[in-house]
């Protein structure tokens, strides 16, 4: 309890740099979790275009973006056929552009596909989709900063299209995009065939043999299940590395900020800490002080920096552009990983200030000017 104590008067001696100290951690964990929830919900998102109504995702094995995989018209409606197969909808991504919008994302689909039969229309009718190649559903989002309305035409790249629809959805990037009928869709990009195949099982026991049949008959294709595919998809791996390396950076920033306010610590506490020599305290004693305050600057700010990553994802997420893209919910294995991280840092950076201390000795620091 004395040792407690002992931790909390030496803070509140000097509270502007415990502060400083506390705050430069606060910053630091905030900038990770708000980084490292972003990158991760944008992941996600991505996945859930991928996954929605289906188990397995089939595309062209050693491909490093899922716009350059192409699979055949004829492979797809080959695999529909199977018996193990409930559906398999054929999804064909591209990037098109508009009139002060070079990238939006496109959807080639087919009537039946979840993302059309899920979707709340806001305006127009699904049985109308797929009627006419030239015609178009757009995203609630996209309607929006395409100035569209039901039975508008809007020039996307090469062509004009005919709004004949309206959808909301959950997700972001489906709510910003374009959804084309898929021969349409593979004319206006020069392809014969789909950039995936979702595929859900009669039977979801059946995935092993479905992957492997796929992986005999078709050589250039692979499949995978929804989970498998998150773990890994190269572009999902950068974004998450990305995420870690920089949020690690900012918390090495906060570490920094602590190891200079130990240091400064020990400097200005010489001869308080030979008095404390004398009196008894062992070399472990010395240096569980200078952990004891360095964890507790951590731990304080890991607390603070999570209030405050959390209140700017939430508003992240009122901002009007940004709703559908941002995912609030933080899992809590990354709040934790997030608090050990700044707890090591915060120890890690009062190890050389620890180390000084316990080489102090107390007749010299006596003298300390």
């Amino acid at each position: 309890m004395i040792f407690l104590k002992l931790i909390l008067t030496n803070l509140q001696r000097h509270r502007i740099r415990t502060f400083i100290s506390t705050a430069g951690i606060a910053f630091s964990v905030a900038a990770m979790l708000t980084v490292v929830t972003i990158l991760q919900g944008a992941v996600g998102m991505f996945s859930g275009i991928l996954s929605s109504d289906s188990q397995i995702i089939v595309f062209e094995r050693n491909v490093s973006d899922l716009f350059f995989s192409n699979v055949p018209a004829a492979v797809a409606a080959e695999i529909e056929r199977l018996p193990m197969v409930a559906h398999a909808d054929p999804v064909l991504f591209g990037i098109v552009s508009s009139s002060d919008h070079p990238i939006i994302t496109c959807f080639g689909v087919t009537a039946a596909d979840a993302r059309i039969r899920k979707a709340t229309w806001v305006a127009g009718n699904r049985m109308d989709f797929a009627l006419h190649p030239d015609d178009v559903v757009l995203g609630a989002r996209a309607a929006d900063f395409l100035g569209a309305t039901l039975g508008s035409h809007v020039p996307i790249g090469h062509g004009v299209f005919h709004v004949i629809g309206i959808l909301k959805t959950r997700n972001g990037f489906e709510d910003g995009g374009v959804f084309m009928p898929i021969d349409a869709a593979q004319s206006f990009f020069h392809k014969d065939g789909s950039s995936v195949v979702t595929i859900k099982l009669r039977n979801k026991d059946d995935a092993a043999a479905f992957k492997n049949m796929i992986a005999q008959k078709y050589p250039n294709l692979i499949g995978l299940e929804d989970a498998e595919f998150s773990r890994s998809y190269s572009q999902f791996k950068i974004l998450k590395a990305t995420a870690w390396a920089v949020g690690g950076c900012g918390l090495l920033l906060g570490g920094l900020g602590v190891a200079n306010t130990m240091i400064m610590s020990v400097f200005t506490r010489i001869r308080e800490i030979a008095i404390l020599r004398v009196n008894g305290f062992s070399n472990a004693q010395i240096a569980g002080m200078i952990f004891g305050e360095s964890a507790l600057v951590s731990i304080l700010g890991a607390f603070a920096g999570l209030a405050l990553g959390t209140g700017a994802l939430f508003a992240l997420k009122l901002i009007p552009a940004l709703d559908g893209y941002v995912d609030v919910s933080i899992r809590p294995v990354v709040m934790l990983v997030v608090i050990l991280l700044a707890l090591l840092t915060g120890v890690a950076g009062a190890l050389y200030p620890a180390l000084y201390a316990m080489r102090v000795r107390a007749v010299e620091a006596l003298r300390f000017e």
